[in-house]
């Protein structure tokens, strides 16, 4: 089995490396920053290791899999001007550093890198790999579109926001699942397979980040604690507390001073168990990602890879 951490110094090598135009340098400068800034891989790791599971040489969906993290880290730019967001991997973000206009302008031109490196060396497979990038990256958008309508109503429901969350997040997990399956040459039922994995590992992983905002340790975790709960956001938590007691989470949610507001939606749900409840359904989500590998054929070991990597992004710190 090729070690993960191999895998990894693979492809932050591959990023590293990226071509760039030599001008205008202000336009691709915040392209380079962003790959730079880190991140735990987990798309590309898991399309690379996807297609070694399944008996081809990793190197051939190198170029696939840089471009799913390219996409990522494209989104991860326009993400923070539509948030306003200062801060992204613990560095000021392209927004913040460089105003709005040019991360929009340098987010764009990751993109269209993105979609150049999917297509360096795709073969035959370039139609299905175009084709699976465009419905991964359409859901995407369509999950943001979502998640910021959500900002402004008050009915959202828990159902609502996993199918948010699943296309904001999921799809491009569960793509670049899929893709390395496809570049390995492996058939519809197995890239299928891989998809359906990558989906619940994502609405897990989701679901960990909602629990670890609320009840992480803040020098683990790296971010102050109860962020979700002063901004008002819409997490699996604030959902399913409210179904449980509507009044109470109205109350809470009314009160003005951040600290006070925190303090009080937290009592809510220590007193509803949501923490707990939450933490079950991550578990049953990993579970169900592990369920879906019977079906792709995967050699045990790297079976036991996939299943264990499931388990510990449903349980981890940070």
């Amino acid at each position: 089995m090729i070690p993960e951490k191999a895998l990894l110094v693979t492809i932050e090598h591959a990023l590293g490396t990226l071509p760039y135009p030599q001008s205008p340098s202000s336009l691709y400068e915040p392209v380079a920053y962003t790959l730079d800034g880190g991140g735990k891989r987990l798309r590309p790791l898991l399309a690379l290791m996807t297609a070694a599971a399944l008996g081809a040489d990793p190197a051939t969906a190198l170029h696939q899999a840089v471009a799913m993290e390219m996409f990522h880290n494209f989104t991860l730019i326009h993400d923070d001007v539509m948030d306003r967001s200062a801060t992204r991997h613990g560095r000021p973000s392209v927004y913040a550093s460089r105003g709005a206009v040019q991360a929009i302008l340098s987010g764009d031109a990751l993109l269209s890198m993105a979609v150049s490196e999917l297509a360096a060396e795709a073969g035959d497979r370039l139609a299905a790999a175009l084709d699976l990038f465009g419905r991964v990256s359409q859901g995407v958008y369509q999950g943001q579109q979502y998640d910021m309508e959500f900002e402004e109503r008050a009915d959202v429901t828990l159902a609502e926001y996993m199918h948010m969350i699943e296309l904001k997040t999921s799809v491009l997990i569960g793509g670049s699942c899929a893709m390395g399956a496809l570049m390995a040459g492996a058939g519809a039922d197995v890239q299928t397979a891989m998809y359906d994995y990558g989906v619940a590992l994502g609405l897990a992983f989701q679901l960990r980040d909602d629990w670890l905002d609320t009840y992480g340790d803040p020098a683990v975790f790296g971010k102050p604690i109860g962020g979700d709960i002063a901004n008002g956001k819409k997490t699996w938590l604030h959902l399913r507390a409210c179904e449980l007691d509507p009044a109470a989470m109205a109350s809470a949610t009314a009160i003005t001073d951040r600290d006070a507001r925190i303090e009080a939606v937290r009592a809510v749900y220590d007193r509803l168990g949501i923490g707990d409840l939450c933490t079950q359904a991550c578990d049953s989500l990993s579970e169900q990602a592990v369920g879906s590998l019977a079906a792709a054929g995967l050699t045990e070991e790297y079976a036991e890879w996939f299943a264990a990597l499931a388990r510990r992004l449903a349980t981890r710190d940070r």
